[in-house]
């Protein structure tokens, strides 16, 4: 029989379920394609897919014993680890479910360096992520809009003779290829210290030039996950950034953006994105997070070390939303 999947809808006497649509079988194999909705695995909101991207994993959990160890740019012995090629997606969120997890996960955005001269100024297109192939459980739906949010019918149309029968409108294909270079995932690493598990997604916005000199500006997207039964809160980062002039740099404080999220067995992931930026065309970050446990002792959690690496094939700066 049909496994119905259900939301939650808000009413004044409370939430009830309302039927969304019908699970379908993972795919073991393949890739999903333009147009299916699904359910994230750990977040728990609704998306639909746009498009995927083939990465290279380099998950530090699973390198060969038999490597030698080397030293890399933090100056520790690690093992070698060789990139595995993975699927992740570049999916829409439905708004709708965006305040179910903002205790979880920012509600995420890709940002761009915005056109004018101001180096410094951001914009953001909100409900946007980037998703593993795993973490998409999908789902089929009678709905022609299942999915709120703004972009939704300027980037899909229904088509019912397709399968799924969603399909890509020509803005969504011009705006891919107008922002590939500032939309390409190519790298993402991981390590788990601790039964804690930090994912790190680097991506490269653009170049500016700020007092004479270029500035090269990156968005990193970190998901924290807690692989473990036991209650921990996140207390303190500490960051180590290298650029390629030959500086290095320390980053303490608090937290992450403003938050010390609790990671339970109820609640297990938080993901968030942030910025740096570097007066050289390549660098490296890596670091920890400070963890407290609930009778008070503290650990370590490594945050795997990643490049830092401009696209040399870039010929105009982002365009976002501007057809």
């Amino acid at each position: 029989p049909p496994n119905y999947l259900s939301a939650p809808r808000n009413r004044p006497e409370g939430k009830v379920l309302e039927t969304v649509g019908v699970f379908e079988a993972p795919k073991q194999h393949g890739k999903y394609e333009t147009g299916q909705l699904f359910l994230h695995s750990v977040f728990g909101y609704r998306g639909i897919v746009l498009f995927p991207w083939q990465a290279r994993l380099y998950d530090r959990d699973v390198a060969s014993p038999a490597t030698e160890k080397s030293e890399n740019v933090a100056g520790h012995g690690s093992k070698e680890v060789k990139g595995k090629t993975h699927t992740y997606y570049q999916v829409l969120i439905d708004a709708r479910d965006c305040p179910h997890i903002s205790q979880r996960s920012q509600t995420e955005a890709v940002t761009f360096l915005a056109n004018h001269d101001d180096s410094r100024a951001l914009y953001a297109i909100p409900g946007l992520d980037y998703v593993s192939h795993e973490d998409i459980l999908p789902y089929s739906s009678t709905d022609q809009v299942p999915i709120q949010h703004e972009l939704f019918e300027r980037f899909l149309m229904y088509d019912q003779t397709k399968v799924p029968p969603f399909v890509a409108r020509d803005t969504l294909c011009a705006w891919q290829e107008k922002n590939h270079p500032w939309l390409e995932l190519s790298d993402v690493h991981r390590e788990t210290t601790e039964n804690i598990r930090v994912t790190v997604i680097p991506f490269y916005m653009g170049m500016r030039e700020a007092q004479n000199s270029h500035v090269y500006w990156w968005r990193y997207c970190i998901r924290l996950e807690n692989l473990d039964s036991e209650v921990v809160q996140l207390r303190e980062r500490h960051w180590r950034i290298f650029s390629l002039s030959g500086t290095l740099e320390t980053v303490r404080g608090r937290g992450v953006v403003g938050r010390e999220p609790v990671l339970s067995k109820e609640q297990p992931a938080f993901q968030y994105s942030s910025h740096v930026s570097l007066q050289a065309s390549s660098g490296h970050m890596w670091g920890t997070f400070r963890f407290e446990r609930p009778d008070g002792s503290h650990f370590d959690v490594r945050i795997p070390p990643f490049s830092l690496e401009s696209n040399k094939d870039e010929k105009t700066p982002p365009s976002g939303l501007h057809w």
